[in-house]
């Protein structure tokens, strides 16, 4: 039952990453992080008590960072790169593209901040475009882990994969529901819940509200599957191929715009090999704007009520 399905506590994502990169620096001398002026936002306290000498502070000059880490991966050295998603993104695609990706250099761009649920500090700082971004580098794996749990394994296992990597978490306190101490397989989807008529997936914050919507049309009659699609790239094809050829309907949920995001590589997928009604929630082509985080999410479409209404939609086109 997706009832069965709960919160062992609430931590923020980005907590989940302090801890992660501590335990990883603990197990690879290679690993250092960077940031552009905000240490604490990234929870990097711990690392830098740690290993004060594995630690460079850039200062607000987030392009200079990307180069700084590039220049360390011909060193051997393994940098993780951490500042709010926006920075980490719009503003150094140029030196990502150029410096990390087109080089395909062993670089971990860690964001934070991402989405709506940055809250209070607005659409100047809430990308909602940098999965899309980030997707289409050539060579560029990107990530986007559940909860605490789940961002601290993903940090984890970063730093085994060789090449650029894109790791994008949240600001505020969330459910935490993944295991504890996991492991964490890039590329390889996590079921959550098995069902028959309807598809929900997610990535991000949003998996949590995909479990939520899942309750409640379970509470309908609905037998509902759930996959949270951690790695949107690559993709784990076979694992929606499998799911959709079984429900025959979906809707993808992402805090970040249907346009590029998420929905479309599900979409891509589907088109290919086993088309299918499909249901997108996400913003709609649209910035943000100021305000608590919950609340946005519910202003912007966000929330389970419209999980359960596109649902219940690509239900009915199925059964058209």
């Amino acid at each position: 039952m997706v009832k069965d399905i709960q919160p062992l506590n609430e931590k923020e994502t980005r907590a989940g990453f302090g801890e992660g990169i501590l335990e990883v620096g603990r197990k690879n001398p290679n690993v250092v992080a960077l940031t552009a002026d905000l240490l604490g936002s990234m929870k990097l306290n711990a690392f830098i008590k740690e290993f004060p000498d594995r630690f460079v502070q850039v200062g607000i000059a987030e392009a200079n960072m990307i180069g700084i880490a590039a220049g360390m991966t011909i060193g051997g050295k393994i940098p993780y790169t951490t500042t709010f998603a926006n920075f980490s993104t719009g503003r150094v695609y140029d030196q990502i593209r150029q410096s990390v990706a087109y080089s395909n250099k062993n670089v971990k761009i860690c964001a934070s901040h991402a989405g709506l649920t940055l809250g209070e500090d607005g659409a100047t700082h809430q990308i909602l475009e940098d999965i899309g971004m980030m997707k289409m580098l050539p060579g560029m794996t990107v990530i986007v882990p559940c909860d605490f749990n789940q961002t601290k394994a993903a940090t984890i296992a970063i730093a085994d994969h060789e090449g650029p990597v894109y790791l994008r978490f949240g600001r505020p306190k969330w459910p935490n529901f993944t295991p504890e101490n996991q492991t964490f397989e890039i590329g390889k989807a996590q079921v959550l819940h098995e069902g028959t008529d309807i598809t929900l997936f997610a990535c991000g914050h949003l998996v949590w509200i995909a479990v939520e919507a899942g309750k409640i049309l379970e509470e309908k009659g609905y037998s509902v599957e759930i996959i949270n699609i951690h790695t949107i790239k690559p993709l784990d094809e076979e694992a929606v191929i499998k799911s959709l050829s079984k429900t025959g309907c979906a809707v993808t949920a992402e805090e970040h715009n249907v346009l590029g995001g998420l929905g479309d590589s599900i979409a891509q997928v589907a088109s290919r090999h086993i088309p299918v009604p499909i249901e997108y929630v996400g913003t709609n082509d649209t910035f943000g704007e100021s305000g608590k985080p919950v609340e946005l999410l519910t202003k912007y479409g966000l929330d389970s009520a419209h999980i359960v209404a596109a649902a219940e939609k690509a239900i009915a086109r199925k059964k058209k």
